[in-house]
């Protein structure tokens, strides 16, 4: 270790008040409520012109942006009134999304939609559209398409893979042995 001399720590000098110019330096005065249910409004439209997004999450975004809780429950109240935030409709895209597109099953889309603040009935309501035969159908097409990339793989490390990339995606573990045995049988 090394010590700092006393020289060395007198050199420092801290800036003198005097020299530092504050005509430069802006202090914000906090909005006015109308103001701030504007701000509110505009970061609302903003946020949901790029993409949909639950309650739970415009309601974090408000708050990061320092919009009063009071009128930040406002104003999701009436965009939620005039249908412009809707949790049901959210919880349906999302996860016609992630199925189509990622592959996930229902019990891992359960746990990212309590994530993303989406309650447990609309979750469950959601959720309830996806079967048993829905879950082994999707697996079985992702089986099949991911152990073209295994072949040149043995036999048991080609299985164990395939396993696990379908245990990542949430499958059980039933519908993953009928995937990747019918994944098995077409090769």
């Amino acid at each position: 270790m090394s010590q700092i001399s006393k020289g060395s720590a007198r050199s420092k000098k801290l800036a003198d008040p005097a020299e530092l110019n504050l005509d430069k330096v802006e202090i914000r005065k906090p909005l006015s409520a109308e103001k701030q249910e504007q701000r509110a409004r505009n970061v609302l439209l903003h946020q949901l012109a790029r993409s949909s997004k639950s309650t739970k999450q415009l309601r974090e975004i408000l708050e990061k942006r320092e919009i009063d809780s009071a009128i930040a429950e406002t104003v999701l109240e009436r965009f939620t009134e005039v249908g412009l935030i809707d949790d049901l409709q959210f919880a349906q895209t999302y996860v016609s999304s992630r199925r189509k597109f990622l592959g996930k099953s229902a019990s891992t889309i359960r746990r990212e939609l309590q994530q993303k603040g989406i309650s447990n009935e609309i979750a469950i309501q959601v959720l309830a559209e996806i079967t048993q035969e829905d879950e082994l159908q999707l697996a079985c097409q992702l089986a099949q398409r991911r152990i073209s990339q295994l072949v040149r793989f043995e036999p048991e490390v080609r299985r164990r893979r395939l396993m696990a990339f379908l245990l990542r995606k949430g499958f059980s573990s039933s519908v993953v042995s009928q995937a990747v045995r019918q994944a098995e049988a077409s090769l």
